[in-house]
């Protein structure tokens, strides 16, 4: 049973890379089966489909984003600190992917409202984003109409560094934003 796992592990992990670094459309199931080294029924045993495989990689994605930014922020009781260390999360994910960019931001601007599952996966990544944000800026104290102002502020300014770290090649914006923030708060 293990073995099984490994192989739907394996074509999982082979696809993401592919999706991420060259786009779902630029991929190939038979690039796919390749990099796996597995067979063509073995990918259709696991996934019903290439778009199966891509709904997959999203909630990897997801799920993997916010166990590590747990992670990263767990140490910081202060939540102006655990919000700075929040985007250092985000510079280390750009810096990391080379300044890929963002999963979610790529892959719905790749499909479009053609598929409405990615679009609702990417939506609600990001709108966990943005309660996570609230949930730090209301630790700060703030009243509520002001936190979920700020939230979404702050929210808006990191998405916008992100996309811009993946067009510049750096991440001089979302250290600027560690700048900004304690004027914001």
């Amino acid at each position: 049973m293990a073995k099984k796992s490994s192989v739907q592990q394996r074509i999982l992990e082979t696809a993401s890379g592919l999706f991420y670094s060259q786009g779902f459309n630029s991929t190939g199931i038979n690039q796919i089966i390749a990099q796996a080294d597995i067979a063509i029924g073995s990918l259709y045993k696991h996934y019903k489909s290439k778009n199966d495989l891509l709904y997959s990689y999203l909630e990897m994605q997801d799920e993997a984003f916010f166990s590590n930014l747990d992670l990263y922020v767990k140490d910081s009781k202060d939540p102006r600190e655990k919000l700075l260390k929040m985007i250092d999360y985000r510079i280390a994910l750009q810096e990391d992917s080379n300044f890929s960019g963002c999963h979610f931001i790529k892959i719905n601007a790749e499909m479009g409202r053609k598929d409405i599952r990615v679009n609702e996966l990417a939506a609600h990544h990001k709108e966990k984003q943005r309660a996570f944000l609230y949930k730090i800026i209301e630790q700060i104290g703030k009243e509520p109409h002001q936190t979920a102002a700020l939230a979404s502020t702050i929210f808006l300014l990191l998405e916008g560094a992100v996309v811009s770290a993946a067009i510049q090649g750096n991440t001089k914006d979302l250290q600027a934003l560690k700048e900004i923030i304690p004027q914001l708060i």
